[in-house]
Formats: structure tokens, sequence, C-alpha cells
């Protein structure tokens, strides 16, 4: 069994067991514990620390564990009704609405409930993530001496070296001194949004993209501004109107294996979306998320936009937290000219510093021969899930299309048939025990049909996967016209 799962079922029986015990009654010492429930001193120790925090225990250093007294009576509640008026008030009418709508992001981070498979996931399930790698790279990192010291507030040099040879490739075209580092891809655009462009400003975003990334710009107080892609990217005409038609001086991309739709940007393209952003006037942020989520059969990928740009058009964004852990979050923005100091004042001011920590534990990490011992073999599973929950979508739920299969990322964008309610497509799947993401976050203007993204990365295998599509058959028997 998993530790976590161990530690989580551990705490629920102890819950239960809690029942017996009056107020300041002693629970069985640890020992007794392991022996009974069969776990580790370690489980033990983490599921009393649970009862703890959850106020239901009292740990005493010699005593043991006793059941806490029940807490007091709950205040009345206050009257926030006032706050309707307080939050609403832009003090400006040409502002758009700071409305926060986390829907999208969070229903790619809440856990589903027990029993339900999570294809609605955005990061790796814990069988593929290097925990090992990451425990003893963190154990390393901390006696490291100055480990827990102030860091510099641009990042370790060593680290940003690192993250430049990453993107700018051997030819050095990209230096540390043009790399900040980050805590995690999503602080990261958050950072270069408010960088970019002020509040009531137009940004042109991919469309279909990332949800993340629409509730960082309407948060803002951001118009974002759709442009289509297809199976090469965005479409660079359709850019280029958009600029002449919004006057944005953004254009938001994930130029590698998008999200949703896996596209890579075409080599005839690249160029040319670059080109088009410079005589516009503005910036490209290149949300490069998932370069280290390559499929074993993917093939040389092209190098980031930000490596082939001396005149600082390209703000590049890059994450390690996608290829190791949710909690992992390390990233870099990469960008030069007078923007790189504009970024570093932001970001200062918003965060201080990502932990020092944490930084030398991304160094150990990278730095050790298990991190490519780790993407060779997430780039082989995460090719096997793809074509598993690939074939098996043909065999079984054909009326589902398949745009696009894409050679890296962790998702497949099905296409459902024409008339389907996105909605009560998606309550079927939960009834039928697959939690999945609908389309229409995805979209920040209407969107032109029905989808569904589904993760194959968050599930604990292919066996898994296969069982999913098996429930969606139910689902969509029950939902599709």
């Amino acid at each position: 069994m998993h530790e976590r799962s161990s530690v989580g079922e551990l705490t629920q029986e102890l819950r239960k067991e809690l029942e017996r015990y009056s107020p300041g009654g002693k629970l069985p010492s640890s020992r007794a514990l392991v022996e009974r429930y069969r776990v580790s001193p370690v489980t033990v120790s983490r599921a009393l620390a649970h009862l703890a925090a959850e106020g239901l225990v009292v740990t005493r250093p010699g005593a043991g564990a006793f059941r806490a007294a029940p807490p007091a009576s709950a205040p009345a509640a206050g009257d926030t009704s006032w706050q309707a008026v307080a939050l609403s008030a832009d003090g400006a009418a040409d502002l758009v609405p700071r409305t926060v709508d986390a829907w999208g992001v969070t229903v790619s981070l809440a856990a589903p409930p027990p029993g339900v498979v999570e294809f609605s996931g955005g990061y790796l399930h814990p069988s593929l993530q290097p925990e090992r790698a990451m425990a003893a790279a963190l154990s390393r990192a901390g006696r490291r001496p100055g480990a827990w010291g102030r860091p510099p507030l641009d990042g370790l040099p060593e680290l940003r070296a690192w993250f430049a040879r990453s993107i700018g490739g051997p030819g050095g075209t990209v230096t540390a001194a043009e790399v900040l580092i980050a805590a995690g891809g999503q602080s990261a655009l958050t950072t270069a949004l408010r960088a970019l462009a002020p509040p009531g400003a137009p940004v042109l975003v991919e469309s279909p993209t990332y949800p993340g990334m629409l509730a960082i710009a309407r948060s803002a107080g951001l118009r974002p501004v759709p442009v289509p892609v297809d199976a090469d990217g965005v479409r660079p005409q359709l850019l280029a109107d958009a600029f002449r038609a919004s006057g944005a001086r953004v254009f938001v991309c994930q130029p590698l294996f998008q999200n949703p739709t896996g596209a890579v940007l075409a080599p005839s393209r690249r160029a040319e979306v670059v080109r088009i952003a410079r005589e516009a006037g503005a910036f490209v942020v290149e949300d490069d998320f998932v370069r280290r989520l390559v499929h074993e059969d993917a093939g040389p990928l092209p190098p980031p936009l930000a490596a082939d740009d001396p005149d600082g058009v390209v703000v590049h964004v890059g994450s390690l937290t996608k290829a190791t852990s949710p909690s992992f979050r390390v990233s870099a923005l990469a960008a030069r000219g007078p923007v790189l100091q504009r970024l570093r004042a932001i970001q200062v001011v918003d965060t201080f510093f990502v932990p020092r920590p944490l930084q030398e534990a991304a160094l150990e990490l990278v730095g050790s021969p298990a991190w490519p011992r780790h993407l060779r073999s997430l780039a082989a599973e995460l090719k096997a899930r793809r074509d598993t929950m690939t074939s098996a979508l043909r065999l079984h739920l054909p009326e589902l299309a398949l745009p696009h299969v894409p050679s890296g990322g962790y998702h497949l964008w099905v296409r459902l048939p024409d008339g389907t309610d996105e909605t009560v497509f998606t309550a079927a799947a939960l009834r039928a025990g697959v939690a999945l993401t609908p389309g229409r976050p995805y979209f920040s203007a209407e969107p032109p049909a029905a989808y569904a993204r589904l993760s194959f990365a968050a599930v604990g295998g292919t066996a898994e996967i296969t069982e999913g599509v098996r429930r969606l058959r139910t689902a969509c028997a029950e939902s599709l016209p």
C-alpha cells in the first residue's frame, strides 16, 4: 500500500476510535498501534499528527496521545454582506471587472472522490513522480552550508545557469543574467502579465488555451482576446489581424504541446509569430510548460522561441513542476532588455524570493544521475498511457473525435458530438465514476463546439485508463445526443 494512502486510512480509523474515549482519555501507545494496524511507526506518527492538526488529539512528549477536549461553541456569524459592494467597486468605468473565477483551475487541482478515475488531473500520478530522487535531493540540499539562509533575489546563480542552458541550448543564446527563478509556472505567468499589460488592456491568447492563464488575466483586469489555433499551432494571419484590431501589446502562447490541443507550432510559423509581434511592438509570453513531458516517440524537439530571439520579443516561462511534483514549484522567467528589470521588481515585491532549500534541492535533482533516468522512464510511460487511452477511445467510443494525438504532454483533447451539453456529459461521467474536464473553460469567447480534456498522467496506470474509458461508455449512452 502506498504510504500516503495508509496514513489516510489509519487517520480515518483512529478518528472513529476516538469516539470511545472521553476527553483527556489516553490512546494506545504508538507501539500498540503499529502492531494492531500492521503499519510502520512513521505511518502512526503521521496519522497522529493529522489528528493533532485537526484539534482531535493532544500529544504530550513522553506521555502519549490523548483525546482533546471538545471545542467551545462557535461564535455568532457576522454580517459580511457589505463586501459585495466593496469588491465590485473598481473605481473606473473603463476597467475590466476583476471577478476571479478559479473553477477552470481548481477542477484540475482538486482530488476526486475515492473510487473515481481521475481523467481531470493536471499533474503526474505519485507512481510517476521521482519521489526518491526528490527526497534524496532535498536531504542533500538541507545539509549544504548556508542552505537555510536568504538566497539571491534573482535566484541561485548555478540554478539560473542551468535554466539558461536548457532554454538557449549549447550555443548559449540565453545567459544566466537573463534568468529569474520563480515559484512555479503559474507565479511566473502572473508576474509576466502584470509586468507587460496594465489593467484594462487587451491580451492575445490562443483559443482554446489554459484556463489558469485566463484566470490570471481576468483577475488582473485584462481582456483576453482569442486567436484560433489549428494542428500547427496559432494561425499567423489571424494573430496579425488580432494585433491590429485590438491594439494588444502581449500574446501568450504555448508553442510546444499546447494545452489543451497538444499542437506544436509548425517550423514555418515560429519565426513568423515572433516577427508579427515585433512589428506590433508587442511581447510574446512563451509558456514552455511540458518540455520535459515528451513522449518516447516524439523525436527531436524544436528549441524554445526564446532561443532564437535576439531582440527580446519573447518572455520565456519554463518549469520543473510538471515533470516532478505539484509541490516542487521551481520555474524560470527569461527575458532580455529593460523588461527584465520590471519582471524582477514585480517578483521581488510579490514574493521576495523562492525559498533557498527548494532551489538547492532543484540543483541537486537536475544534477543527479537520477534526473535523466527519470525523464527516460517518464517518456516511455507517458507514451504507453497515451497509446492505451487513444486505442480504448477509438475502439469503444468512436463518437468522441480525436482531432490530434500529441507526442508530448499528459492529456488528449476530444471533440464531443454536435449538440452535446458539456455540463450534462461531465455530470454523467462523474456519476459513472470518471472525473474529466469540460472544454468550455479553455475558451475566452464562445467555443466552436463541445470538447473535453482527458488526462492520462494522473491515474494509477494503463489498467485504470482502460477502466475509465469503459465507464465513459455508460456516461456517453446517458448524455450524448
